[in-house]
C-alpha cells in the first residue's frame, strides 16, 4: 500500500502505454513527432482505456542515441517542444486521469553535456570525477576487456588529457561515476525538478547499470550468450550489475514517497529473474521492474507460463510484477512472437491483459502494428545501423510512425512531409480502419483493457496455474479463468462453468462438460465473484 493514501498505488493492475514521442504525431510538419502530438492523442488514449503513459526521452540531446544521450536534464528537446508544452501535457493528461512518466537516463550523459565538456578540459576540472576515467592497461591499450553495446571496447582514448573514459554505449555517451557523491546530489535535484512539475514518476534507463567495479576488473566469459545475461561473449558483472546501485534506489524511493501522492520508479532492469527481485528491495527501492526473461520467452504455453510462475515465486511478497512484450529496443511482439499472424497477436494481447500486476503496451501494439524493414540508407539509429533484423539488429524497425490511417503519411504528418522513418504497412493496420470495426484487433484490445480495469484494476490479484493438456495455458487471475491455446490444433479443457466474458475468435465450443478452443484462441471466463479478489 502507498503510505500516503488508504488506496493501493494507481499502477497496481494498471496498463501503461509507452509512447515513442518522435513517432507518435507530428504537429509542426517537420517529420518528427512532438509534445503537441502527444497532447493531440490524449483523447485516443483515454478512449483506448490505458491508465498512464511513459514518454520516450524528451530532454535536450544531440540525438546520437535519440534522446538517450542527454545534454540537459532540466529542459525539453527544442524539436519536441518547450517546458511550457510539457507543463500543458502533464496538466491535460491529468485532466483525463493519465499520469505521465518521463524517461530518465542516469547511467550516462551526452558528451555534449556541460558536465562532460568541462570534465574533458583537464584532469583537474571540477566535473572530472563525474565520469569514469582510467589510464592505459598493462599492454598500453584499454584498461580492461569491457565491451560497449556495439561490441567494441567500452573505453575511448582522450588524447588531450591522456586517459580513457568509459562508455557502455556510444563513445558520445560517457558513463557517469556513481561513486561520486556529487552525482547523487545532482540527480536528487533532477528528480525533484520534474516531480515538482507534476510528473508522476520515471522509467529509469539502464537501471541495473550506474555503478561500475571500483577495481575495473575484467568481465568473465559468458558461455550461454543469452539475451538477458550476456553481451558479446561476456557476462557484464563488473561493467554494470553492481550491488551498490540498490542504495541509489532506496534514496530515490524516499524522494518519491515524500510527495502527497507517491511517485513511481519503473526500472529498465535487463537482468535474470534472480536479480530482478532484488530491485524491489524490502518495498523500499523500485516499485516496478521490467521482466526481460518474459520478453524473450518463446510464444509457447510452457515457456511463458514457466517465466510467469518463476517470476511470481521469486518476487518479494507484495511486489508488483510487470509484463511487456514490445519496446523501442526489442521491437514489436506482433513480429517477434507472432510473425504477423493476427490469431497469435490477439492471443498475446489477451495474456498481457490478464496477468496480475502491471502491463505495459508499446504504441501500436493495440492495432497489431508490426516491425518495418527499414532500408539501410533510411536507418537513423547509429548504434544498430545496418546490423540486421534480429533483436540485436536495427532498432528503427520498431520505432516507425504510428499508423493512424491509410493515407501515404499514415496520419502521422502532413501529406507533403517526409517522416523521419518510413511508414509501415498502414493499409493493413491503422487506427481509423479498426476503430469502428468491432471485430478488429484495436477493439479487442480496448475490450480487454476495459475488462482488466473492471476485474483486476487497482489490485495485484492472485495467480494459479491450472492443469491443462499440451499446448494450452490455463490459469486463474483473481476471479477469472483464462484458457489460451498456443497450438495449431484444437484443444479441449474441462468447462470452468462460468460465463465467457471475452474470446479472441469465434465462440469456443462447449459440449460434454468440455470447452474446445480453436488453434491460437483464448477465452476469459468469470469463475468467481469480486469478493474473491485479493489485494496485493
Amino acid at each position: 500500500m502507498n503510505p500516503n493514501t488508504a488506496q493501493p498505488p494507481w499502477w497496481h493492475g494498471a496498463v501503461l502505454y509507452q509512447l515513442y514521442v518522435r513517432s507518435w504525431r507530428d504537429t509542426n510538419d517537420d517529420g518528427y513527432g512532438d509534445l503537441g502530438g502527444v497532447i493531440a492523442g490524449l483523447d485516443y488514449l483515454s478512449w483506448l482505456g490505458v491508465d498512464g503513459i511513459w514518454l520516450s526521452p524528451t530532454m535536450p540531446s544531440p540525438d546520437d542515441d535519440w534522446g538517450y544521450d542527454v545534454s540537459d536534464y532540466l529542459g525539453v528537446h527544442p524539436e519536441l517542444g518547450t517546458l511550457e508544452d510539457m507543463d500543458r501535457l502533464i496538466a491535460e493528461a491529468g485532466q483525463r486521469g493519465l499520469p505521465v512518466l518521463l524517461d530518465l537516463v542516469p547511467n550516462h550523459t551526452s558528451s555534449a553535456h556541460s558536465w562532460f565538456v568541462e570534465a574533458a578540459g583537464s584532469r583537474d576540472a571540477a566535473h572530472r570525477d563525474f565520469y569514469v576515467w582510467a589510464g592505459p592497461g598493462a599492454g598500453g591499450g584499454p584498461p580492461n576487456n569491457w565491451l560497449d553495446a556495439t561490441g567494441a571496447s567500452a573505453w575511448q582514448w582522450h588524447e588531450p588529457t591522456g586517459q580513457y573514459y568509459l562508455h557502455n554505449f556510444l563513445p558520445s555517451q560517457p558513463d557517469l561515476n556513481w561513486w561520486q557523491p556529487r552525482v547523487h546530489a545532482a540527480f536528487a535535484d533532477i528528480l525533484r525538478f520534474w516531480l515538482d512539475r507534476g510528473v508522476a514518476g520515471f522509467r529509469i534507463d539502464v537501471a541495473h547499470g550506474l555503478y561500475k567495479d571500483a577495481q575495473l576488473r575484467d568481465n568473465p566469459p559468458d558461455a550461454d550468450g543469452g539475451a538477458v545475461t550476456g553481451r558479446y561473449g561476456q557476462r557484464p558483472v563488473y561493467s554494470m550489475n553492481r550491488p551498490e546501485v540498490h542504495g541509489v534506489y532506496r534514496d530515490w524511493r524516499r524522494i518519491a514517497a515524500s510527495y502527497p501522492q507517491e511517485r513511481l520508479l519503473l526500472g529498465e532492469t535487463w537482468v535474470d529473474l534472480g536479480r530482478l527481485a532484488s530491485f524491489y528491495g524490502n518495498n523500499d527501492e523500485l516499485q516496478l521492474a521490467f521482466n526481460f526473461p518474459f520478453v524473450f520467452a518463446a510464444l509457447t504455453a510452457p515457456d511463458l507460463s514457466g517465466v510467469v510462475a518463476q517470476t511470481l515465486a521469486t518476487l518479494p511478497a507484495g511486489a508488483c510484477p510487470v509484463w511487456m512484450a514490445s519496446n523501442h529496443d526489442v521491437g514489436r511482439f506482433p513480429s517477434r512472437w507472432c510473425g504477423a499472424d493476427e490469431r497469435k497477436i490477439r492471443l498475446a494481447l489477451l495474456v498481457l491483459a490478464t496477468l496480475p500486476g502491471t502491463t505495459v503496451l508499446y504504441y501500436g501494439d493495440e492495432i497489431g502494428m508490426t516491425d518495418v524493414d527499414v532500408p539501410v540508407e533510411l536507418q537513423q539509429d547509429v548504434m544498430s545501423r545496418g546490423a540486421g533484423t534480429g533483436w540485436r539488429g536495427n532498432r528503427d524497425r520498431g520505432r516507425t510512425p504510428m499508423q493512424w490511417d491509410a493515407t501515404a503519411s499514415a496520419g502521422f504528418t502532413a501529406e507533403q512531409v517526409r517522416p523521419w522513418l518510413p511508414v509501415g504497412d498502414n493499409a493493413a493496420a491503422n487506427v481509423a480502419g479498426q476503430r469502428d470495426d468491432p471485430g478488429s484487433v484495436l477493439c479487442l484490445c480496448r475490450d480487454l483493457l476495459s475488462l482488466r480495469r473492471a476485474e483486476l484494476g487497482g489490485r495485484i490479484d492472485g495467480y494459479q496455474a491450472l492443469p491443462a493438456p499440451p499446448g494450452l495455458w490455463a490459469y486463474r487471475a483473481g476471479g477469472l479463468t483464462v484458457l489460451a491455446n498456443f497450438s495449431a490444433l484444437p484443444v479441449s479443457h474441462p468447462d470452468p462453468a462460468g460465463p465467457v466474458l471475452l474470446s479472441t475468435g469465434d465462440p469456443a465450443k462447449v459440449a460434454g462438460g468440455e470447452i474446445t478452443l480453436a488453434p491460437w484462441q483464448g477465452v476469459i471466463i468469470r469463475t468467481a465473484g469480486p469478493e474473491q479478489h485479493r489485494d496485493g
